[in-house]
């Protein structure tokens, strides 16, 4: 359907932002990785990287694995983890140089806690951190030792999958913009992830390449969110979506100003009046043969937002070049979905402006006619995310899907209410939304439902117009919510606020310091398990 659409004529994707000069657009850092159920001794490797909980260490004497190379080493382990208050607790790593009496070099030991919580998904920030350490002191070639508690088929391939992702994110580093002397290179190229000697029955090729795609579209994701906005123009980030189209065998409908008058998006256009900048609605579609199901999954789409008339102070201003981290994760993902070919029909909606404020900008008292016809009182012009997706949303219902999520670094209240790790869930249909969950503790993303409770709709109420684009100060990221739910229909929905977890302040396991990629692993995980029903 869409192929035949003449597209708009997109910027060429900068020579500045070409693949080959960033680790994470279109491609990972070359790991070779593969499994293995060799004994822990013969492995050989510059650094021998042992998961381990903290039963090793309360035990007396130690047990396992830890108590096997401490014997090997002649006792010096728990010697140097006793010095080193080293008792395997979460996200504790000790790094430990064998002096020749192992075959690898170093030893790396990575708690992960208590035995009895441990969950395939600790492996992800576990594996980010072994590379990390390996990386440290120029390692090649790492083996990373799974333990015994996970060895069912089912947590054999979903704890292969977890440790192949964070091995992959954990060379992640956007770096093309400092000196060459200033770059820290990855030196790892070869991981090995070794299951216990157990016998497992399992193909656990599906769970590497599953983890490799998760982790590239990821890496995408994270990359479009922390390249500078000038370098991310609405115009630039369609023209990424472009060339991710033609990678991926996707269709893509680009549309400027004329166009999106045309659609009648009137939120949207008003959003972008203020900016130089042109804007434009971006629509991939990915459509296998016969599909499951159909999903349409929208991201906001503000490569700036200084607020427009309603000004940001600067220190509020400075990293809102993240702003369209919701397009980026929604782009990436179908991108991950057609090199995995899942028979589900996905189509990723992004409405691509800048907030700014200038002459042109659309004013506080305005009142604008969405797509759906509703009209729509402005008190505040840095409630803008809202009402991009409302007419995102309003296009994406056209399309008749089975189901309809979106995602937006939208409120700060969201933030206020969940603190910085923690995306917000709100849905209009509860079996939808358990299942959304179900897929986030899969993936190890952090989200919790709220409410959209019918009584806060008065705060929304106008005088002049169907609605206002804001409620008063209380409930913020509820009246968000119930904002895009006046657009939705009966169509089952959920809206993801993601302004928390989008980025990070510090670099912690998987998760890397800057755009972080966030909702990527939970929609695929989401459209997998669709999939498999």
């Amino acid at each position: 359907m869409l192929s035949t659409w003449k597209p708009l004529i997109l910027t060429a994707w900068p020579r500045f932002l070409a693949p080959s000069e960033t680790h994470g657009y279109l491609c990972l850092v070359p790991l070779n990785l593969t499994t293995s159920t060799l004994p822990w001794s013969e492995h050989e490797a510059d650094c021998l990287a042992l998961v381990c909980d903290e039963s090793a260490f309360l035990a007396s004497p130690a047990i396992g694995l830890v108590a096997e190379i401490d014997e090997a080493l002649g006792g010096a382990l728990l010697s140097l983890a006793a010095s080193e208050r080293f008792k395997g607790k979460k996200n504790q790593t000790l790094t430990f140089p064998t002096f020749g009496r192992l075959r690898a070099q170093r030893l790396v030991l990575l708690g992960v806690g208590p035995a009895a919580d441990l969950t395939p998904n600790d492996l992800r920030p576990a594996a980010a951190r072994a590379v990390r350490a390996a990386n440290g002191f120029g390692a090649h070639a790492v083996s990373l030792l799974l333990p015994s508690g996970l060895q069912t088929q089912e947590h054999a391939a979903a704890s292969v999958q977890a440790a192949a992702e964070g091995a992959w994110l954990g060379t992640y580093r956007f770096d093309k913009y400092l000196s060459e002397d200033k770059r820290t290179p990855v030196t790892v190229t070869d991981v090995q992830i070794a299951l216990p000697a157990t016998p497992v029955d399992a193909d656990l090729a599906p769970a590497l390449a599953r983890g490799r795609n998760t982790a590239l579209a990821i890496c995408q994701a994270r990359d479009l969110v922390n390249e500078p906005a000038v370098a991310m123009t609405p115009t630039l980030l369609a023209a990424a979506a472009d060339a991710l189209a033609k990678d991926c065998g996707l269709s893509i409908k680009v549309l400027g100003p004329e166009a999106c008058r045309d659609e009648n998006m009137g939120l949207f256009l008003a959003v972008a009046q203020g900016s130089d900048e042109p804007p434009r609605f971006v629509h991939l579609a990915y459509t296998p043969p016969q599909p499951k199901k159909r999903v349409v999954i929208v991201g906001k789409g503000v490569t700036f937002d200084s607020g427009g008339l309603s000004l940001k102070p600067n220190d509020g201003m400075l990293d809102m070049k993240v702003d369209m981290a919701g397009a980026a994760a929604v782009i990436a993902a179908i991108g991950a979905v057609a090199r995995e070919k899942l028979p589900i029909e996905v189509h990723a909606l992004a409405a691509c402006t800048e907030n700014m404020p200038s002459g042109s900008a659309y004013r506080l008292g305005d009142v604008l006619r969405s797509k759906a016809g509703k009209t729509v009182e402005i008190n505040n012009t840095d409630a803008e995310g809202r009402l991009t997706l409302a007419d995102a949303i309003t296009y994406g219902l056209a399309l008749e899907p089975d189901q309809l999520f979106d995602f937006a670094t939208l409120t700060g209240a969201c933030m206020v209410a969940l603190g910085p790790h923690i995306a917000g869930v709100m849905t209009n249909d509860e079996g939808l939304g358990q299942d959304w969950l179900a897929a986030a503790r899969q993936a190890g993303e952090e989200m919790w439902r709220l409410p959209l409770p019918e009584r806060l709709n008065d705060m929304l109420r106008s005088e002049i117009a169907d609605m206002k684009n804001t409620g008063e100060r209380w409930g913020g990221a509820l009246t968000a919510g119930l904002f895009l739910k006046s657009f939705v229909g009966n169509t089952p929905w959920v809206h993801v606020d993601i302004a928390g977890p989008a980025t990070a302040d510090k670099e912690a396991g998987h998760v890397s310091k800057g755009g972080t990629g966030f909702a990527v692993a939970t929609i695929l995980a989401h459209l997998r398990r669709l999939a498999a029903a």
